[in-house]
């Protein structure tokens, strides 16, 4: 991955150079010269990259000089973020003040300054001159300047909509979908309560698919009273099973639920005489002992529970004794062909490109029937017209390569080199993350932000970095690498996961720079700087020995028991962008942790221990995200919170009875705010007039004693989606508000909230909305009001064209909606509220003809 990323380091590098930080520092230290020359070099290089990294397969030499340049790009980003950390940290003090010491300290500080600066000028001076040298290598290798349409990313693709799978948009399985739900709803003949159907194959054949239509069907659904769905890949440790079992059926668990034999008693009761459906998909395991051992668990269902497996291997498959089985073989060639029209083409435009259609027809032979090769190919090849395109797919020196039986992965990678840089460089991330592993697209975008690799264009002042990772998510999903999309509504985000066989390309084009817990094996230990462990970390600390300290991430998903291990990686990688302990067991952060000045993302999120944080972390003035949700025991935010300048992510879980002690004009940039279970807050801002300014989502949850909000219509005038849940005593009516739609000056009359998402949930206080949200009565989207059990009525105001969905949930005493006010809703819920439900059937009370949607369960 690091060769063929360079295009992406040097497009980084060069967006960096025109920033307004750079701007900034050129007018503190005159170094125009030198600049220019830079970014003329750095320009010539990446016009000629994008040819490089094609040819560098067939080319030792090439391979090694985009090597040497790699090296020299990350000596420029490391020098670009030591410039970016002292313009932060002057913007901070200047706009925050000084300590007393520092100030007694001028002399110092600004001898200390200069002297900083001019080593930079120097370190800039070095790497122009040995960037010189090496791009003059270029010539020897005949490389041809990327045209600028060249280098463009268009982006045409089809709207998203939602993860579930419609049937009717899945070609030839009917069948296979048929027979095993006649098989699923037979009851058995033999004595055994709970019998084992297995669906197996070559990976990318569908099973998963097939297996998720027969899990949904409604006749499977009414027939079991339970059913869960598990996916176990390679990880098929009973204790994590049974686990994951318990949580299917509704069962809370945390870590301190019991012992694995209590486990193991909890999940028989809550089997005990239910006809049950698990599916267990992915199966790995082919260790007879260990699927005797799940088996004979999960026997005290009823007579008629089934297990359904899906495999891709045969030894696993002979282990599991099934009373029927299904291979999956390949779709027929008319099945195929429609495939990939579906995915190819819009609706009938096939029948517009006959010439196309023609070369499409060889390429699904190539794809022998594998459906994820299909629609991969299919995607990739959508709104492209040009008969060169589909002739390179067609013709391209892959598909020459020696093949295992089955092997899909060069349709894949054919899916994959087309891709601008930038986008590989995501792509790549993914394999830091295990197999099956449900991807967060929010978490996912704030790592690519750490790392730099979402680029604004020109002139898009509106467009946040946020934004722009949320296209690049969704360019990938169009190319079929994610799959089982489903939006997070209320995050404004996705959960989504990745195909096996993609995860496992992710895996091949980042082999150079990633590693993933494959400590003995490690034979590129220099060139690492992604880090991912899923073990207990005891080999880890000898391991950050034996590679390079440039680590730019490191990301712990699993508990940490040793402070030691924090502290060797703090002291180890001073280059860090991205540093994940979540889960983490420690009492103390050390106040090293201030030093990562090219820190982005810090996770402490789940710690249960940590008390207090180092003020030093607060030096951290490039930090872009933090997350401190789930830390119970966290008296209070450091004191000088206000001057993380650039943090954009907070979640927090506090004990202090106020979320800022010190709040003015603090955390400008934020754009999510996350106040999770902290029991005693009472008020959750203070003293934010000019802050907040870029605030788009909040969300309250947890907060049992929050008698205020303290919002202010000045305070958040981007806010766009609101979510407040489990305050047991806010009624949102004592609010210190400014209502400038009723009274202030006229400036102040065009400012108001123009929330579009809010959902209010839980809240037994809560008798109607308070009047500062009417002001979003003509913005609102989508409102969800649920299980307020005073709540009384919704405001007879205007709400406008955009209010399109409505939820009411469990407010028994709410018996009206507003009379012809709620023209343009297209989706209607109402779920136990007796007396609403009676009147909106009453059609003379609330008409509601044009809703196209509606869902009403007493």
């Amino acid at each position: 991955m690091a060769d063929q990323l360079a295009s992406a380091i040097a497009a980084n590098v060069l967006g960096k150079l025109g920033s307004i930080v750079w701007r900034e520092f050129r007018m503190i230290v005159k170094i125009e010269g030198e600049l220019k020359e830079l970014t003329d070099t750095m320009t010539t290089i990446e016009a000629v990259l994008l040819d490089a990294e094609e040819k560098q397969a067939s080319n030792h030499a090439l391979s090694n000089w985009l090597g040497k340049l790699k090296d020299i790009f990350h000596e420029i980003e490391e020098v670009l973020d030591e410039v970016e950390y002292q313009v932060q940290r002057k913007r901070a003090n200047d706009k925050y003040g000084r300590t007393i010491k520092e100030v007694c300290d001028f002399s110092s500080r600004t001898k200390a300054f200069w002297s900083r600066h001019f080593q930079v000028v120097d370190k800039i001076k070095s790497i122009r001159e040995r960037l010189g040298k090496i791009a003059g290598e270029k010539d020897q290798f005949d490389l041809t300047a990327a045209r600028v349409e060249d280098r463009r990313v268009i982006h045409t693709r089809r709207e998203m909509t939602h993860s579930f799978v419609p049937p009717s948009d899945v070609i030839g399985r009917n069948n296979y979908k048929e027979n095993i739900i006649s098989d699923l709803l037979r009851q058995p003949n033999g004595n055994q309560n709970v019998n084992v159907i297995r669906i197996d194959g070559i990976g990318g054949l569908g099973k998963t698919t097939v297996a998720k239509l027969v899990y949904d069907d409604e006749c499977v659904a009414h027939h079991f009273e339970l059913r869960m769905w598990i996916c176990v890949s390679e990880d098929f440790e009973i204790p994590r099973l049974i686990r994951e079992i318990l949580m299917e059926s509704g069962v809370r668990i945390d870590e301190n639920f019991g012992p694995h034999n209590g486990l193991q008693t909890k999940m028989r009761e809550k089997l005990k005489n239910k006809r049950f459906l698990l599916v267990l998909d992915d199966v790995w395991n082919e260790d007879r002992n260990k699927w005797n051992e799940l088996k004979d668990l999960l026997l005290g269902g009823a007579k008629g529970s089934k297990i359904l497996v899906t495999t891709r291997t045969n030894k696993v498959a002979s282990i599991m004794s099934a009373v029927s089985s299904y291979t999956l073989e390949g779709l027929s060639e008319k099945d195929s062909l429609s495939l990939f029209i579906k995915y190819a083409f819009n609706e009938g435009e096939d029948k517009q490109y006959p010439n196309l259609l023609e070369i499409g027809k060889e390429i699904v032979k190539k794809c022998k029937g594998v459906p994820l090769a299909i629609r991969t190919l299919g995607s990739l090849l959508f709104s492209k017209v040009n008969e060169r395109e589909w002739k390179f797919v067609r013709d391209n020196e892959i598909w020459k390569l020696e093949q295992k039986e089955g092997d899909i992965l060069p349709a894949l990678q054919l899916s994959y080199n087309p891709m601008p840089s930038h986008l590989k460089q995501c792509f790549s991330f993914c394999s830091l993350f295990p197999k099956n592993y449900l991807f967060d697209s929010g978490k996912l975008i704030a790592f690519w932000m750490a790392h730099g690799l979402l680029n604004k264009k020109p002139n898009t002042q509106d467009e946040e970095l946020e934004d722009v990772g949320d296209m690049y998510f969704k360019e990938l999903w169009s190319r079929s690498f994610f799959q089982d999309v489903e939006k997070d509504f209320w995050n404004n985000g996705y959960q989504f996961r990745m195909h096996d066989l993609v995860h496992d390309l992710a895996l091949k084009v980042a082999e150079e720079v990633c590693s993933a817990d494959d400590f003995h094996t490690q034979n590129n230990a220099k060139t690492v700087r992604h880090l991912s462990f899923s073990h207990d970390g005891r080999q880890v600390p000898s391991f950050f020995d034996t590679i390079s300290s440039d680590v730019r991430t490191t990301l712990f998903q699993t508990k940490q028991q040793e402070l030691i291990l924090v502290e060797k990686c703090i002291s180890r990688f001073n280059c860090l962008r991205v540093l994940c302990l979540s889960d983490s067991c420690f009492e103390v952060l050390p106040s090293s942790i201030g030093n990562l000045q090219h820190l982005r993302y810090l996770s402490l999120a789940g710690n249960e221990k940590i008390k207090k944080l180092p003020n030093s972390i607060c030096k951290l003035y490039n930090l872009q995200t933090l997350l401190l949700h789930g830390c119970s025991t966290l008296e209070r935010l450091p004191k000088d919170t206000r001057k993380m300048i650039s943090l954009r992510h907070l979640t927090v879980t506090t004990t202090n009875e106020f979320l800022f002690g010190n709040g003015e004009n603090c955390l400008n940039s934020l754009q999510f705010l996350l106040v999770s279970r902290c029991p005693g807050l009472e008020s959750l801002f203070q003293r934010m007039e000019k802050s907040l300014a870029n605030l788009r989502t909040l969300i309250v949850s947890g907060c049992e004693s929050l008698t205020s909000l303290n919002l202010d219509v000045k305070c958040l005038t981007a806010l766009e989606a609101l979510v407040i849940e489990d305050c047991k005593v806010l009624t949102l009516q004592k609010e210190r508000h400014v209502l400038p739609f009723l009274t202030g000056t006229e400036d102040d009359r065009d400012l108001k909230f123009k929330i579009r998402k809010l959902k209010i949930y839980n809240l037994p206080e809560l008798e109607s909305l308070p009047p500062w949200l009417e002001g979003s009565a003509n913005t609102l989207q989508f409102l969800s009001i649920s299980f307020c059990e005073n709540f009384m009525a919704l405001p007879e105001v205007e709400w406008g064209s955009d209010l399109k969905s409505l939820e009411i949930i469990g407010c028994p005493k709410l018996s009206s909606l507003p009379k012809d006010r709620l023209i343009a809703l297209r989706e209607l819920t109402i779920e136990y509220c007796p007396e609403l439900i009676r009147k909106c059937k009453e059609e003379d009370s609330f008409k509601i003809d044009h809703i196209a949607t509606v869902r009403l369960q007493d």
